[in-house]
């Protein structure tokens, strides 16, 4: 097995197929092809189901992709300590974010790292599910996390506050609702759009509050997928409970309003501080720079 071939597997992932990994690493799409083909054949298996000209991780392509990514780190590592007279920050740096919190302190965050450390690059990956938040640490799938505390399986991470998240309610264009908060004990009559019950700390926190003070809204939708609550409340199916940068983030089009009383939760960076690269350990001070101001 050789680094190159790593490599182009990481960029046929990352880039969406061949088409978009020889784009990005500047080379001819056969040079990228062969690689990939003698990569399986020196671990005895398939990588990727080849559907038409599509390209689809197979189950043993999903398992490399976190040693391959520790390994591009690993070699990083090697070439810091051979020119660690050098103060410049470079590599990549591997977050994975709960796209809920894909806006706001880690994007600017991220900005200034980059402003500060121009040849670092980073690579900004979809945390699917909170669940994974240690896992995907642990198996080298990135070197930081963002998500919501608590962590599960975390011993042995360190976690850096990154403030509250809290949640408003968000209803569908044209929805007539007075200024202010809305109360949860005297909601609108307008069908909603949860996650199901038991789909995480905050939803049962609100159910439990719902049950408390006699709220019992009409269902429209339940659904695992929480990135398609906003577009099926812009579509009139129902009113959700959204994280504030997302109901802020469409407030141009549907009604959003405070809820009463506040849900919020601890957002946190997670990280392993013995596996830090010399980019990592360089965002670990920026962080704490920054969180550290009053």
């Amino acid at each position: 097995m050789e680094f190159r071939q790593i490599e182009y597997f990481l960029a046929v992932v990352e880039n969406d197929g061949i088409n978009g990994a020889a784009a990005a690493l500047g080379v001819a799409q056969p040079t990228v092809s062969q690689a990939l083909r003698s990569l399986e054949r020196e671990l005895s298996v398939q990588l990727f189901h080849r559907i038409g000209r599509g390209m689809v991780l197979t189950a043993a392509g999903h398992s490399l992709i976190g040693p391959s990514r520790q390994i591009l780190r690993d070699v990083a590592g090697v070439e810091e300590l051979l020119t660690s007279h050098s103060a410049e920050v470079t590599g990549r740096l591997d977050l994975m974010v709960f796209p809920a919190l894909a806006t706001g302190p880690i994007i600017d965050l991220v900005a200034r790292f980059r402003r500060a450390h121009p040849k670092a690059t980073v690579r900004f990956g979809d945390l699917r599910s909170e669940g994974d938040s240690a896992s995907v640490i642990r198996d080298g799938h990135c070197e930081f996390v963002v998500a919501h505390l608590p962590f599960e399986n975390g011993l042995g991470l360190e976690m850096i506050d990154l403030g509250e998240q809290e949640y408003w309610l968000a209803y569908p264009p044209g929805t007539e609702l007075p200024p202010g908060p809305v109360e949860l004990a005297s909601l609108p009559s307008i069908p909603m759009v949860f996650v199901p019950r038991g789909g995480g700390i905050l939803s049962d926190e609100i159910d439990r509050e719902m049950r408390r003070q006699g709220a019992a809204p009409r269902i429209a939708a339940v659904t695992d997928h929480r990135e398609a609550r906003p577009p099926m409340v812009l579509a009139g199916i129902g009113g959700s409970l959204l994280e504030r940068s997302v109901a802020e983030s469409v407030r141009d089009i549907a009604v959003v309003r405070p809820c009463e009383p506040t849900f919020t939760r601890t957002v946190a960076l997670a990280f392993d501080p013995a596996t830090l690269s010399k980019a990592g350990r360089a965002f670990v001070d920026l962080v704490k720079s920054s969180t550290d101001r009053p």
